[in-house]
């Protein structure tokens, strides 16, 4: 089975994602920001829920995926939190200045993590490399997931580069998670050709495809039987 993946910013989203068959929540607050760190309240308050797993973002700010002393002081007492709750997996990313991944922060959060394995979010878009970005990650072994347009602004105009990092995870335990400006109508064709075997939605499955309107459980549940047609 494809693995569907849609974000939700309330309890509700979270509902309304499993009824319409997601396989997994990506949990943030300030949608329209690229998600920011939810609180506990929200995050123990989804859990509880919904049966799928819930993957939670870590993001202090949208400033930039590169952070200074305050900001890993603050995203891991974050993941320490976040660790005791009943969280599925850290959702996180950084950069450094030259646009490399930064190894020492990550190393530091997977850490903290305790265990929890970790999706590496779309600051990898922003990595001077992609492919020398994606190496990099491949070397963590906490790192399961990772969420990428491809280095595009829509996932749609990057399926050539989303068949390589395909390629470059065969064998490995880390997941390429497609994302960023993927439509309902689009969804099966684009499986199809990348090869991917898990996408992420937002907005796509929002009502009126609007980022900060809810969950449309009919959407969902229209993805979901699209992807469940590519694999027949």
């Amino acid at each position: 089975m494809i693995l569907l993946e849609v974000i939700a910013t309330t309890v509700a989203d979270a509902r309304a994602a499993e009824r319409g068959g997601a396989n997994r929540i990506e949990l943030v607050t300030a949608m329209g920001e690229g998600g920011l760190t939810p609180s506990i309240g929200l995050i123990e308050s989804v859990a509880q829920a919904v049966a799928i797993p819930v993957n939670v973002i870590v993001r202090p700010h949208s400033r930039s995926f590169v952070y200074d002393a305050d900001d890993y002081a603050v995203m891991l007492r974050d993941v320490r939190a976040i660790a005791k709750t009943r969280a599925s997996a850290i959702v996180v990313g950084m950069l450094r200045s030259d646009g490399d991944i930064d190894t020492d922060g990550l190393s530091r959060i997977i850490e903290a993590a305790d265990g929890l394995p970790l999706t590496f979010h779309r600051a990898i878009d922003e990595a001077r490399d992609l492919c020398q970005a994606f190496d990099t990650l491949l070397r963590f072994d906490a790192v399961t997931n990772v969420l990428t347009s491809g280095g595009a602004a829509s996932v749609l105009e990057a399926e050539s580069a989303i068949a390589g990092l395909v390629a470059l995870s065969s064998g490995t335990r880390c997941t390429v998670l497609a994302g960023a400006g993927l439509t309902v109508n689009a969804v099966a064709p684009f499986v199809a050709r990348t090869g991917v075997s898990a996408v992420h939605f937002g907005s796509g499955v929002r009502v009126d495809g609007k980022a900060l309107a809810p969950v449309d459980e009919a959407r969902v549940r229209r993805v979901r039987a699209l992807l469940d047609t590519v694999q027949e």
